[in-house]
């Protein structure tokens, strides 16, 4: 059971209760590394919009993407009723998928408090106050809600500095609206009446008609994933809680067009920048399944970022301008191509592929149509990333993993000149020939050609990695990585691409199995041996991105240890291993630490140099998306294949049954 609470129904989806006394408990207070300690949990949730961040003082925070980096508000937001306010630590607070509520009460009223993201791309969130007169006689009360404008952009690793109010207003439905915050509402209750009053605070369009807080809710649960597995019962209520938290993250971007889908976590609001451009591809990909026109607008989104020579840059900056002084990718093109082929192998969608996107305005090009971006980024690939002494794709200066140069053994400039990546090869063994099914269906066989050609070339070169235990990693000029320890990354993508045949893919998952993923309630540590290690290339670290893979790649040959892997990914089972831990309980990290560090079940840093996922270990994405993800994967729901079902999935586009 959580320190911090229970799970719960409201509004008929789940939700949190949050019952912490976290003034007199010592077990709330956390340290953010980079921070001072603090007893501070917070949860982040929204629209396609705004971000609302909900912390367990009763107060929020407000974080829009539209045009850059930019708080709107922070530790703000109260509702005052006679002696009664909405920012104390005793009140009753829950913790839903779109929304929060405080309730409080004395002797003679009560206070409940709802602040709830409208469906939609409405940059305000809603405000419903239900006042109850406790007493048997009439009373007569003065209502206050207070905003507090605090703007602030954030800058590169530096963090947030103060920036001029954008135009926030607050307004009473209905009735008074003002741009200082604060409105004050005389109150006349019958004995035993009741009154509900609804607010809207943001950057409020005259022109725009306020959504309705009953018809919010009535899509929201329209709209929301439902599942049941019998081999996992965590899944009826994580499924729909992770597709709202992850739908909950898009912006509708101002600058490039689409929705931005990013990171989130220490990488938006603590650092500064959205990176790195594979990583809302990949968040996206779920969405295929949930809402795909929200998956389209993302994948325009990040092709967007590049120009047209088909390189996507690592991360933007917080302006939304290409953020390249950090890494150069070798992998990016490839999750562009994966999510085009899932996204057409579910909706059949080709006049998505006819449609123009832009390039980055910084480039001064000419738009092209969808499928001609990707074919560019495909030329990126095979010509420019290219290939090595050994056959296998160049690795650049990173591929998936970010620090893989720097733990290869091989000096780094030397890496970065001839490196190869066998995790790059063996991806793309997969993905290329999904891609070719797209090119083909949209009429260019030749690209589809070549595609497949390159594909079945990686997949054999993989498949001779093999070294009796497991994959090799990479290449170095006279050097192998991955000989003599295991890197879990390049292991599933071995056994999707079909290098590995079933009797060596059952023989490398109970490797697996004794080994990374040995003694570790949360997943399959990055590498093996394992080491006390903190850093986000550290042997100790436990990755969903690559649990995801993992999971997915054991559901065909071993899937009763599948659905075990899966159930390590849940929130539950953090909660069951760390009961104190805040983060893993609403949502966590990108990685967490494994049992034998000195911080297992948190998250990693790097504060010698000014970056820590444990300064803002909550709201990373990939805590969402590939739970999720992974459990599509486990129903068999693949681009062009059929389901195989053997639990249920169904949203408002797909219904996969036992």
């Amino acid at each position: 059971m959580s320190t911090y609470g229970v799970w719960t129904t409201q509004y008929g989806v789940p939700a949190f209760a949050y019952t912490l006394d976290q003034e007199r408990d010592a077990r709330a207070e956390w340290d953010p590394v980079l921070d001072p300690p603090t007893r501070r949990h917070f949860a982040h949730v929204g629209n396609r919009r705004i971000t609302l961040v909900s912390d367990n003082y009763g107060l929020s925070d407000l974080f829009d993407e539209h045009t850059g980096l930019l708080w709107l508000t922070r530790g703000t937001g109260v509702t005052r009723l006679g002696g009664l306010s909405t920012d104390i630590s005793g009140s009753e607070r829950v913790f839903g998928p779109t929304f929060a509520i405080v309730r409080v009460a004395d002797e003679r009223v009560a206070l409940e408090r709802t602040v709830l993201c409208p469906e939609g791309e409405q940059p305000w969130v809603l405000i419903r106050l239900r006042v109850r007169n406790l007493l048997d006689a009439p009373m007569r009360m003065e209502l206050i809600e207070e905003w507090t404008a605090g703007a602030a952009r954030v800058e590169l690793i530096t963090g947030a500095a103060a920036a001029d109010d954008p135009g926030l207003e607050l307004e009473l439905l209905g009735g008074a609206r003002t741009r200082a915050g604060r409105l004050e509402v005389p109150l006349e209750l019958d004995a035993g009446g009741e009154r509900v009053l609804d607010f809207r605070f943001g950057l409020l369009d005259s022109r725009s008609e306020p959504a309705s807080f009953e018809r919010s809710l009535e899509a929201l649960r329209a709209r929301l994933p439902r599942a049941e597995a019998g081999r996992a019962p965590e899944a009826e209520r994580e499924i729909p809680w992770h597709a709202a938290l992850l739908t909950g993250a898009a912006c509708a971007d101002g600058v490039l067009g689409g929705h931005t889908l990013d990171q989130g976590s220490c990488y938006s609001f603590r650092h500064g920048f959205n990176g790195a451009a594979r990583d809302p591809l990949q968040h996206a990909l779920p969405l295929v399944y949930v809402e795909p026109d929200l998956a389209l607008s993302v994948l325009r989104n990040t092709c967007a970022w590049g120009g047209p020579d088909g390189d996507l840059p690592y991360a933007l900056g917080p302006d939304k301008r290409p953020w390249t002084d950090l890494f150069r990718p070798s992998d990016q093109n490839l999750w562009a191509l994966w999510l085009a082929a899932e996204y057409l192998s579910a909706t059949g969608d080709e006049a998505a592929f006819h449609a123009t996107v832009p390039y980055h305005p910084i480039h001064e090009a000419p738009e092209v149509p969808l499928h001609e971006n990707l074919r560019r980024q495909f030329r990126f690939l095979a010509d420019v990333v290219g290939r090595g002494e050994h056959g296998h794709l160049r690795i650049l200066n990173a591929d998936w993993n970010d620090l893989a140069i720097g733990e290869s053994g091989v000096p780094r400039e030397v890496m970065i000149a001839q490196g190869e990546s066998v995790l790059n090869s063996a991806m793309a063994a997969w993905v290329l020939p999904r891609y070719a099914t797209l090119a083909e269906r949209l009429g260019d066989d030749a690209t589809a050609a070549e595609a497949r050609k390159l594909g079945e070339e990686l997949r054999e070169l993989v498949a001779g990695e093999w070294n009796g235990r497991w994959y090799r990693r990479a290449y170095g000029p006279g050097a192998i990585v991955g000989d003599d320890d295991l890197w879990l990354e390049v292991q599933p993508w071995a056994i999707l691409c079909g290098a590995a045949p079933p009797e060596r893919a059952v023989e490398l998952l109970r490797t697996i199995e004794r080994t990374s993923a040995a003694d570790s309630p949360l997943g399959a540590r990055l590498r093996w041996p394992a080491r006390d290690a903190y850093g986000p290339g550290g042997t100790g670290t436990i990755w969903y991105a690559i649990n995801m893979t993992l999971v997915w790649a054991a559901a065909a040959h071993l899937p009763e240890l599948a659905w075990d892997w899966w159930r390590r990914m849940t929130l539950a089972a953090h909660t069951a291993a760390y009961p104190d831990v805040w983060e893993g309980t609403l949502s966590g990290p990108d990685a967490y630490l494994a049992p034998e560090t000195g911080r297992p079940g948190r998250t990693w840093d790097l504060a010698e140099v000014g970056i820590a996922m444990q300064a803002y270990p909550v709201a990373n994405l990939h805590s969402h998306s590939q739970p999720l993800l992974a459990y599509l994967r486990l129903l068999g729901v693949e681009p062009f294949q059929r389901p195989r079902g053997g639990a249920r999935f169904a949203s408002p586009v797909l219904e996969v049954g036992p």
